[in-house]
């Protein structure tokens, strides 16, 4: 399946060069943990979006099917980082060490949710893991992170996406957290629309660059494969604060559950024919049918209530 990126705005120096050491060394503990998460978080979000045409979830929902192994890979490499995100944030719960049970609350409107119920889909707070939930303003979440990662000195990831990348104070944040040395990385999950706009109909520069021209090192990734975002976050947690982009491919609308055809990749389906190509297909079917089982019962649980 080829990775179809011709459109989008992508820095001429990418910033990275895959590594055959890296991945032929990475455990195999290790990409299979992450393929466990990665299953978790896909397998929750097919439920919730039968949930949502169920008209149980009454908010607005936001999947991350497609993109669900990014933040698999993040809480993998980054060790217990604060996480500013705004929405497309269910695996990043789930992949930090969140509670299934209290995520799937939220998303029902009830007192027990981790947000209280007032957060949904878009707001996702979490003391417990260190994930604060987003307030609606595109963006913001950025400048929040950096006063976050200077006020604590504690590692801090803040995710945000292509269109809002493009807000003025983002620069400004990264500017100030470059002068100041901070301990955070910014990621950006670029899956090429605002809404539906692509990213090559609103700007002709990449985040990228932008990251550049402060001073902080940065990273393209036009492939979206596991082992290269492993190696990329392991290199740049070194040198923080940085900048990764991510190329992904959403596999639905901005917000619900339609589609308009069929994605223009599918990691997901390449993850499982890498791992068959590591000698790891038995593992990896193990571990699919384990995520799926657990997380429909979990979710059958939760919809019966207390």
């Amino acid at each position: 399946m080829e990775v179809n990126v011709a459109n989008r705005a992508i820095s001429a120096d990418s910033g990275f060069e895959p590594d055959p050491d890296f991945r032929n060394n990475f455990p195999h503990s290790r990409i299979l943990e992450i393929f466990r998460k990665t299953c978790t978080n896909r397998f929750f979000e097919y439920e919730v979006a039968r949930v949502f045409d169920s008209g149980a979830i009454k908010m607005p929902i936001y999947l991350s099917i497609g993109q669900e192994h990014v933040a698999a890979v993040f809480s993998e490499v980054m060790n217990a980082p604060m996480i500013f995100g705004q929405h497309r944030g269910h695996s990043h719960y789930l992949s930090f060490g969140g509670d299934m049970r209290a995520l799937i609350d939220e998303l029902l409107h009830r007192e027990t949710g981790c947000a209280g119920g007032m957060g949904g889909s878009a707001s996702i707070h979490c003391p417990e893991i260190g994930m604060v939930g987003h307030s609606g303003l595109m963006g913001d979440q950025v400048p929040i992170a950096v006063g976050a990662a200077l006020g604590s000195g504690k590692t801090v990831l803040t995710v945000f996406g292509d269109a809002s990348g493009e807000e003025d104070y983002v620069y400004g944040a990264m500017g100030y957290a470059a002068t100041k040395k901070l301990p955070m990385i910014f990621l950006c999950e670029d899956n090429n629309l605002s809404i539906l706009t692509e990213v090559s109909k609103r700007r002709s520069w990449s985040l990228v660059d932008v990251a550049r021209s402060v001073g902080m090192k940065a990273i393209d990734l036009v492939d979206d494969d596991p082992w290269h975002i492993a190696q990329a976050v392991s290199e740049l947690k070194d040198d923080m604060p940085a900048f990764i982009n991510v190329h992904v491919c959403r596999h639905h609308w901005h917000a619900g559950t339609g589609v308009d055809g069929e994605p223009e990749w599918n990691r997901f389906e390449l993850f499982r024919e890498a791992l068959c190509d590591c000698g790891l297909k038995e593992e990896m079917l193990r571990i699919e049918q384990q995520a799926k089982d657990e997380v429909q019962r979990v979710w059958q649980e939760q919809l019966q209530g207390p």
